[in-house]
């Protein structure tokens, strides 16, 4: 009998251990659920441990993957956390991470490798640390879950030790998942950072193609206005380029870390387009079943750059001008005012004086966009930036293409007796084409002219648009022999028997030389 009556108060303890236990792993598992901060997570989970399982004085330590080092991560009691390391093997929480085996100490005092280097454990209390493992069965120790249980006979430290490694397996997936995340938000940091590099070399002042007077002035007045919150209007021709001066004002700004937002507004009828703006609520109209933000609220703190401003209707621009002397608005179907903190950037092609004039633009509207206006010049009035422009888009175009391309002087030559009414759009587009016509990656004249390139033309006013340069000297080594042979003809008006005479051949060697080159002749 008085056996019995030892071993039954031992297996009530063991009982009441157990059922302690349980209940400590619902609550570590609620705690691991509720938060992606670690550290936060890990001091509530020593937290539990406390106050529900009899396991005191808790720590967690975790391996720093660059330096192989176990750093204190967590700990439970007065003592702040601060920055203390172990190396691998050093004491017993250096041990557990190079063995990853538990360490269970009956009495702390009589342990030779315990440092005591966090002040925090009592020497008269057992001890047991457990390893916290890292993905796979036979994954390696990504750090410790160490804790002191209570003293006593009745202390049970097998059974401590076998839930003390269940709480460091669910800790050890929350840990990776932390590692996860960790990574995946450092990539999409880094990604981030890299695209804004990017975009900002492209947008950059110095990557501006153009050396004449008209553009250089343009872009002197981009960089004086960018750094304010200025309102600017942007004026030109369709395919001019006043989406990249915006995109240049933007990322040249203050502004440049926010959102950049940009919204056609000749592309939707005055009801999506106040939707698009402005954003709706769930039930607003048929289809909308779900809230919506606009784009003034999407681009808050940032940029708004509204494209064909001009095509908006009377009706909508009354709405258009609060916002932007107010910066509030309404969604669509609320009545709670927003406001929102918005630079805006707005483009047209059209001539807004007369508009006003005819009254089918707002006049207040027009003085609340004409802070201050830069205006694109066509690409008729800067030929002479036409050659490193074209070079500039043909060098973009065989990025796009993945292959090598070149353009010869004779196909600039052909692109300088064009008018361009579609301005730098067109000149992409055409050079686009004739990149591929061009099955060799050479842009020539006769590539151009496939393109559809006609050798010449009028103004749209019908103005005679400015003489190309002469062609050059057939005999420059730098040609190959097409082009000394294109080169000799253009300075002959393509009259054959003198553009053999240039080149110091008969009538009969050049009529070869044209046939078996492929050189389309040109009557006058």
């Amino acid at each position: 009998m008085a056996e019995l009556s030892d071993v039954g108060p031992r297996e009530q303890a063991r009982a009441d251990l157990v059922e302690a236990q349980l209940e400590a792993l619902y609550q570590v598992s609620r705690v691991l659920s509720r938060s992606l901060d670690l550290r936060e997570t890990l001091q509530a989970v020593l937290e539990v441990l406390h106050e529900h399982a009899g396991m005191h004085s808790g720590m967690v330590a975790l391996c720093d993957p660059v330096g192989g080092q176990s750093i204190v991560r967590a700990l439970h009691g007065e003592i702040p956390v601060r920055e203390v390391s172990y190396r691998p093997g050093e004491g017993l929480i250096g041990e557990i991470i190079a063995a990853g085996e538990p360490v269970v100490v009956q009495r702390l005092a009589d342990e030779p490798r315990f440092l005591d280097r966090l002040g925090l454990y009592d020497a008269g209390l057992p001890f047991v640390g457990v390893p916290i493992r890292g993905a796979g069965e036979s994954g390696g120790a990504v750090g410790v879950l160490a804790a002191q249980p209570e003293a006593g006979a009745g202390a049970l430290l097998a059974e401590r030790s076998r839930f003390m490694q269940m709480v460091a397996n669910l800790v050890a997936q929350t840990v990776r998942l932390a590692g996860q995340v960790e990574r995946q938000q450092a990539a999409l940091v880094d990604e981030r950072d890299r695209l804004r590099r990017e975009v900002r070399d492209a947008y950059g002042f110095d990557n501006v193609v153009g050396r004449t007077p008209q553009i250089r002035s343009v872009f002197d007045q981009v960089r004086r206005v960018a750094q304010w919150n200025t309102t600017v209007l942007l004026r030109g021709e369709s395919g001019t380029g006043k989406e990249l001066l915006a995109h240049a004002i933007h990322y040249n700004s203050p502004r440049a870390e926010a959102a950049f937002v940009k919204l056609n507004c000749a592309a939707l009828p005055d009801g999506l387009l106040e939707s698009e703006l402005f954003g709706h609520e769930r039930g607003a109209f048929t289809g909308a079943t779900q809230s919506r933000i606009g784009r003034f609220e999407q681009a808050d703190g940032g940029t708004l750059f509204l494209d064909e401003m001009g095509e908006i209707s009377p009706a909508f621009q009354s709405k258009l001008l609060r916002v932007l002397q107010e910066g509030e608005f309404e969604r669509v179907g609320s009545t709670h005012t927003r406001k929102v903190d918005v630079r805006v950037l707005a483009a047209t092609n059209r001539d807004l004086e007369a508009a006003v004039a005819d009254g089918t633009f707002r006049e207040d509207l027009y003085y609340r966009l004409n802070v201050m206006t830069i205006t694109m010049p066509p690409l008729r009035e800067r030929l002479e930036d036409l050659p490193e422009l074209a070079r500039h888009l043909v060098e973009k175009i065989a990025n796009k293409q993945e292959r090598s391309l070149r353009l010869s002087d004779c196909a600039v030559r052909a692109l300088m007796r064009y008018p361009w009414p579609g301005n730098v759009r067109e000149l992409e587009n055409a050079l686009e084409r004739a990149a591929v016509m061009s099955e060799d990656g050479h842009i020539d004249g006769e590539a151009v002219a496939l393109a559809g390139i006609p050798e010449g033309g009028a103004a749209p006013d019908g103005s005679p648009v400015p003489a190309g340069p002469q062609a050059p000297d057939p005999n420059d080594p730098e040609l190959d022999e097409r082009e000394r042979v294109i080169a000799a003809l253009e300075r002959s008006g393509w009259v054959q028997a003198k553009a053999a005479r240039l080149l110091g051949m008969t009538p009969r060697q050049i009529a070869y030389r044209i046939k078996t080159l492929n050189i389309q002749v040109k009557n006058f």
